[in-house]
C-alpha cells in the first residue's frame, strides 16, 4: 500500500496483472520477432475495461480516474511494453478526442478505442526535428467544408498499424509558431495517405514509421479544438502521458529486478550465493530504491491530475528520470545474469524496449527545460 492507491486500485492492479500474466506475457518475444501487434489481445483488453478507463462515462469510459489508468498501464507493461502502448495511445488520444472533438464525430471512434477495436497514432514529429514541436511544416489548408493536408510525419508510433491519427499541422504562418497549429482527426484509410515502417531497435511489435499526406481531404468537422490553437490546447494532454510513460518503463525495470534478486539469491559462487557479495547486492539495492521513489513520483503526478492540480513539472520529471533509470536498472540486471542475460531473451528485449523512451515523446533536455521554466519562470528560461 502507498498513499496514492486505495484498496479498489490495488484490486484493479491485481486483476490486470493476472490478465497480463496469463494472456500477454506468453507472446512477448514472439511479437517482437514478428513485429505484429495482437489485435485479439487488444480487443480482450477492451472487453476487460483495461483501455482508457479514466474517460468519462458519457464518452463510453468508466470514469475511474488517471490513477486507475496508471495501475493498469504498468501491469500490462510488466508483461510486454509494446502491448502497453495500446493503453498509452488510447489514454492520450482519448483525452484529446473527448475534450476537443465534436461528439458526433469522435464518439464512434471513442467507442472503438475503448473497446480495443481501433488503434490510434498521434502525429506530431516531422523530419525537420522532434524537439521543436511547434516548428511544424505539414500544411493544413481550408477548402470549403474540408481541409487539404500535405506533408510528412515521422517517427510515429504504430504508423503502419493505426486505424486513425491525431495529426498536427500548420494553418497559420511559420512565424506564428505554436499559435498557428491545428489538430485534425484523420482516418488512415483516406485517399492520399501512404505509410512505412522503420526497422527499430526495440518496441518492435508496436513499431515506428512515417506518414505521408498528398492532397488528403479531411472534413472540417474533424478539427480538434480551435483553428490555429490546436497545439496549445492539445499539448496539455502530454502531462498525462508523460506520467504514464514513467510507470510503463518502471514496471519493466521492476520485473527485471525481481528476476535478478531471485537469480543472485540462488546462483552460487565461491561457496556462497551471489547476493552475499556486496558488489552484487548493493548496486541492486541502490537501483531498487530509486525505482520505488520514481514510481511514487509518477503516482503523485497522476494524483495531482485527478485532483485538478498543476502537475506539468512533476510529469516532466517522470518522463526524463524514469526511462533513464529503467535502462540503467535493466542494464545492471542483464550483466548480473551473465551471458544468459546477453543472449536473445526477455532481459535483452526489455533493454531494447525501454531505450526508445529516452528519445521519443520528449527528450530529457526538453523535460528539464520544462521543469526549469516552472521553477524559475518562463522569462528566465526562454529556450
Amino acid at each position: 500500500m502507498n498513499p496514492y492507491l486505495n484498496e479498489d486500485l490495488v484490486a484493479l492492479a491485481a486483476q490486470a496483472r493476472r490478465f497480463a500474466a496469463d494472456r500477454i506475457a506468453p507472446g512477448y518475444q514472439e511479437r517482437d520477432r514478428t513485429r505484429v501487434l495482437d489485435r485479439g489481445l487488444m480487443k480482450a483488453m477492451g472487453e476487460m475495461g483495461f483501455i482508457a478507463p479514466e474517460l468519462p462515462e458519457a464518452c463510453g469510459g468508466l470514469g475511474m480516474g488517471s490513477l486507475a489508468a496508471g495501475v493498469i498501464h504498468e501491469e500490462i507493461a510488466r508483461a510486454d511494453l509494446s502491448m502497453s502502448y495500446v493503453n498509452l495511445l488510447a489514454s492520450l488520444n482519448g483525452q484529446i478526442l473527448s475534450q476537443h472533438g465534436r461528439p458526433e464525430i469522435v464518439q464512434p471512434w471513442l467507442a472503438k478505442l475503448i473497446g480495443g477495436e481501433a488503434l490510434f497514432a498521434i502525429a506530431l514529429t516531422e523530419p525537420r526535428g522532434g524537439s521543436d514541436a511547434a516548428n511544424l511544416r505539414l500544411r493544413i489548408e481550408r477548402d470549403g467544408d474540408d481541409y487539404i493536408v500535405n506533408g510528412e510525419k515521422t517517427s510515429i508510433s504504430a504508423a503502419d498499424q493505426a486505424d486513425a491519427a491525431v495529426v498536427f499541422g500548420r494553418t497559420g504562418s511559420i512565424d506564428a509558431g505554436a499559435h498557428g497549429v491545428t489538430a485534425l482527426l484523420i482516418p488512415m484509410d483516406l485517399p492520399g495517405i501512404t505509410r512505412n515502417r522503420f526497422d527499430c531497435h526495440g518496441q518492435r511489435a508496436i513499431g515506428r514509421g512515417s506518414l505521408f499526406f498528398e492532397n488528403v481531404r479531411v472534413p472540417a468537422a474533424h478539427r480538434l479544438g480551435d483553428e490555429n490553437k490546436g497545439f496549445v490546447q492539445v499539448m496539455q494532454g502530454f502531462d498525462f502521458s508523460r506520467a504514464l510513460i514513467g510507470l510503463q518503463v518502471l514496471a519493466v525495470a521492476r520485473v527485471a529486478l525481481e528476476e535478478t534478486w531471485a537469480h543472485v539469491a540462488e546462483r552460487q559462487a565461491f561457496g556462497k550465493p551471489l547476493s552475499a557479495f556486496q558488489g552484487v547486492s548493493h548496486p541492486l539495492a541502490d537501483l531498487d530504491t530509486q525505482v520505488e521513489a520514481a514510481r511514487l513520483l509518477c503516482l503523485q503526478a497522476l494524483w495531482l491530475k485527478d485532483h485538478g492540480a498543476p502537475h506539468s513539472a512533476e510529469a516532466a520529471m517522470c518522463k526524463w528520470w524514469a526511462p533513464k533509470l529503467a535502462y540503467d536498472v535493466i542494464h545492471q540486471c542483464l550483466l548480473m545474469h551473465g551471458h544468459g542475460g546477453y543472449d536473445r531473451g526477455p532481459m535483452e528485449q526489455r533493454l531494447r524496449d525501454v531505450l526508445g523512451f529516452q528519445i521519443g515523446d520528449g527528450t530529457a533536455q526538453i523535460m528539464k527545460t520544462i521543469i526549469a521554466r516552472h521553477r524559475a519562470g518562463r522569462a528566465a528560461v526562454p529556450a
